[in-house]
């Protein structure tokens, strides 16, 4: 209260308030991050087609057995054994890759996918710290606020 520009409690009071409104807004945006890679299935893919290739090349560079598959419109699909992937890396982009070289690349996918998925649960969890402590100043200067009018209306009755 004693910094300068803090002229009334409201003043304080509306300040803390546009900064929650803030931090609404930040969760918001957080929560729909998460929300989109959970919906995407992001890691549960990465994790099912490094599985799938692991099965299938056992520590050979060729696979020796059909790949059975589903694709995204939830067609199966059966795959010869070959020693050469092609991934579809969007923007309709797609590159062919060695066995080797694809299981490395989904690897580091699903540890970037896990780390940010981790990151956006941390920046929640901060986030919502902020919302406490804004919550517990709000209290607080309402409080001083009230007892301080109270205190003032003693005063003028005397």
């Amino acid at each position: 209260m004693k910094q300068p520009g803090n002229e009334t409690a409201d003043t304080v009071l509306k300040k803390l308030d546009e900064q929650y409104q803030k931090y609404q807004f930040i969760e918001l945006n957080l929560a729909q991050k998460k929300q989109t890679k959970r919906k995407k299935g992001e890691i549960s893919d990465i994790k099912q087609i490094s599985r799938n290739y692991k099965i299938h090349t056992e520590g050979e560079k060729k696979p020796t057995v059909s790949l059975e598959t589903r694709f995204l419109l939830h067609c199966k699909a059966s795959i010869p054994p070959t020693d050469k992937v092609v991934l579809w890396l969007g923007a309709n982009v797609m590159l062919e890759y060695d066995i080797d070289e694809v299981q490395a690349l989904l690897e580091k996918n699903l540890s970037t996918a896990m780390k940010n998925l981790k990151s956006l649960d941390e920046d929640l969890d901060l986030l919502r710290d902020q919302f406490t402590v804004t919550e517990v100043n709000m209290a607080t200067v309402y409080n001083w606020d009230v007892k301080r009018n109270k205190d003032d209306s003693t005063k003028n009755k005397e």
